[in-house]
This record gives structure tokens, C-alpha cells and sequence, in this order.
């Protein structure tokens, strides 16, 4: 049964959230916890707005007492997956999105994380075979096209890395200047086709 107090506080603590009032929104979940320390939703928030001030130790214990009280939760698992990501710990990432897509493989938030995991160990070849998957279901998913575009960069399969870079800045100019901006395109900088994309 839900209690009203307490999703009002909730709901308080989620707008100071996405106002970016971080250390404000975790007082109210704290108000929750400190009543009842079991409240999902309260320590998944609480632990994702503490990985927004980068406290990743304290955010790593609120998604462990999460996935105590429910292991398989998938919010508190991909957020735990983005905290490792964002820590470098890529093995323990690896595995938790292993753990998600082995139950629903096509769940491309993790699927998606595992691609730029995969791309950071430098392990490209897979990392396009997961970019492949989300881009079966989503072929115009500009994100995923320039990651797989990267990726053929690391590969030195320029024309097939430009022909996606391409599509991805037809999704959206910021394409363009990420492109312009990322030290894996920077081999590219004599690249005529290269530098007429990103014009």
C-alpha cells in the first residue's frame, strides 16, 4: 500500500532533482530512508543524485541496499552499471549489463552501455555488434550511429565510419560538433570528406 506522505516527499525530493538542486533532493529522500531505510525508490534516487555529485562510494551503498531488497531491479542496476562506467571499472559494468540483457536481451539501455563499455576496453568489434542490435530497432539512433561510427575509426574502416557519420548528423547538428570535437576523428582531420561533413 502506498503511503501519500511519504510520495508527496518523494515527489518533492524528485523535482528539487531535476532542478538540479541535488543536495536538497537527497535530504528528502533521506527523510523517507530515515523512516523506512527499505524504500526503493528513495535509495535509487538518492543514490543516482549522489553519482550527480560524483560520491560514487555513497552511491554504489544506496544501489547495494537496493538490489538487497530487490536484486533484479533494473533502474538500480543500470544505474549502478553507469557509476562503474563513469569509475573506470569497466569488468564489474561488463558484468552487470551481462546480468540485464542475459533476462532481456533486447534491452537496449544496457545494450547501449555495454557498447560504450566495450568501446573504452577497446574491444571495437563487439562494441559494433551492439550498436548493431539497438540499431536493428533503431536505425536512426544518432547516439548509437556515432558510437559505431568511432568504432570503425579504432578499425580504420574510414568509408564505412564516414557513410555513419554521416547519417548520425543528418539525426542532428550536434553530430557535427562532437565529431569536430573528438579526439578519435582527429586521424581524420585530412580527410577531404571528412572535413566537408563537418563543415
Amino acid at each position: 500500500m502506498s503511503d501519500p506522505k511519504i510520495n508527496s516527499i518523494l515527489d518533492e525530493g524528485n523535482r528539487l532533482f531535476l532542478q538540479g538542486k541535488l543536495k536538497e533532493a537527497i535530504l528528502y529522500y533521506d527523510e523517507i530512508l530515515n523512516e523506512n531505510p527499505l524504500h526503493l525508490s528513495s535509495l535509487n534516487n538518492k543514490g543516482y543524485a549522489l553519482s550527480k555529485l560524483k560520491d560514487f562510494d555513497n552511491a554504489m551503498k544506496c544501489y547495494d541496499s537496493a538490489l538487497q531488497i530487490c536484486p533484479d531491479d533494473l533502474s538500480v542496476l543500470v544505474n549502478k552499471i553507469s557509476s562503474f562506467r563513469k569509475l573506470g571499472n569497466f569488468i564489474e559494468a561488463l558484468y552487470l549489463c551481462d546480468k540485464i540483457l542475459k533476462n532481456n536481451p533486447k534491452y537496449n539501455i544496457a545494450l547501449y552501455h555495454k557498447e560504450r563499455i566495450l568501446f573504452s576496453m577497446e574491444k571495437f568489434d563487439e562494441s559494433i555488434s551492439c550498436c548493431n542490435s539497438i540499431l536493428h530497432d533503431y536505425p536512426d539512433n544518432g547516439d548509437v550511429l556515432f558510437d559505431k561510427s568511432c568504432n570503425l575509426v579504432m578499425l580504420s574502416k574510414i568509408d564505412e565510419a564516414l557513410d555513419l557519420l554521416e547519417r548520425a548528423i543528418s539525426q542532428g547538428l550536434q553530430y557535427k560538433i562532437k565529431a569536430k570535437k573528438s579526439k578519435y576523428f582527429e586521424k581524420l582531420s585530412g580527410n577531404s570528406r571528412f572535413k566537408n561533413l563537418i563543415i
